[in-house]
């Protein structure tokens, strides 16, 4: 996620530059077949603004519609903090007795180890999202040897090895660490180191997480509807597809260079909208690993330096810090 105030203006240009290029040269062919081979062609501009406010109104549901994917995956994630937080206390706050520390430790540390999973699994690819565009070298490969082998790496730095173990042959690690949380927690029960109440209290927070982990999924796993995706772009293509014929005869009358201004705006005027249609399409998945996406690394490790600050340990990690404007 980009956390400046904006997009420089070479960077959107640089990151949208082709409809621009090519719409430019397209239109500039039609314009050189009209004024230098005299080859008259033209559509009246009127059908061609109505099929353009169209294609806007389209557009614009779509951005709609796929920004509220995005935000839908923020506040998920900002459940995820709250309950997390509240988890958290609950530990310190409920778990007495003989070892208590270690058994503090032991629970706030599978829970990290659940986000990190999670996070994991939400960057893994799917084949509509734009895996070519990932951040270079900061998430999983689709590759599933990889992606268990650096999952495995790092899970261990908060679970026991064979505890990690165990979980090589699932599908869904992130699920089987809260089914484990929750043995684990009504063992501290059996054990009475603390009450039914209590108990369920965090045992209602586990389905908090597995509520947040099934709302993320169902964003990761259920595309943007490719009807809506693929008419979007499509239309936008015949759009400025017929666009240079409308535009032609409202420059043919300009003296001088004035006619040869069309191609530019033609132009422009595709950059815009074929713009408008990109930020649509990269904002439907909010997990793609990519420079717009919701930063549950960054979330992840604040969740992290939180609880491991509720318990007073030692050797906590520092906030993510951004790199180039982006909050991985």
């Amino acid at each position: 996620m980009y956390v400046k105030r904006n997009y420089s203006f070479g960077m959107t240009f640089n990151w949208s530059k082709w409809p621009f290029i090519i719409g430019t040269l397209y239109s500039l062919a039609l314009c050189i077949a009209h004024e230098v081979l005299d080859i008259h062609f033209s559509l009246p501009w009127q059908p061609i603004s109505v099929i353009g406010i169209a294609v806007a109104f389209y557009l614009g549901f779509k951005n709609n519609s796929s920004y509220d994917r995005t935000w839908e995956a923020r506040k998920i994630w900002g459940g995820i903090v709250n309950d997390s937080r509240s988890f958290g206390t609950q530990v310190i706050s409920f778990v007495q007795g003989e070892n208590s520390d270690a058994i503090k430790k032991e629970l706030i540390y599978r829970h990290v180890a659940w986000l990190t999973a999670l996070r994991y699994q939400l960057r893994l690819s799917r084949e509509w999202e734009h895996t070519e565009n990932r951040i270079a070298g900061k998430y999983a490969p689709n590759i599933c040897e990889e992606y268990i082998e650096k999952l495995d790496e790092e899970l261990e730095a908060y679970i026991p090895k064979d505890e990690v173990k165990r979980y090589e042959s699932n599908a869904n690690t992130a699920t089987q660490i809260l089914a484990t949380q929750s043995k684990r927690l009504q063992e501290l029960r059996d054990m009475g180191l603390y009450e039914d109440f209590r108990h369920m209290e965090l045992v209602h927070l586990i389905s908090n997480f597995y509520a947040g982990q099934g709302k993320a999924e169902r964003i990761k796993n259920f595309p943007f509807p490719r009807q809506y995706a693929s008419t979007a772009l499509w239309l936008t293509f015949v759009f400025c597809g017929i666009l240079p014929f409308g535009i032609m005869d409202v420059f043919h009358d300009m003296t001088g260079i004035g006619f040869w201004v069309c191609p530019f705006v033609v132009g422009l005027v595709t950059w815009i909208f074929f713009l408008m249609e990109k930020i649509g399409d990269y904002s439907e998945n909010p997990f793609e690993g990519t420079y717009n996406d919701v930063p549950i690394t960054t979330i992840s490790r604040g969740i992290e330096i939180d609880l491991r600050e509720m318990i007073n340990d030692t050797n906590i990690p520092g906030p993510i810090p951004a790199e180039n404007g982006f909050s991985l």
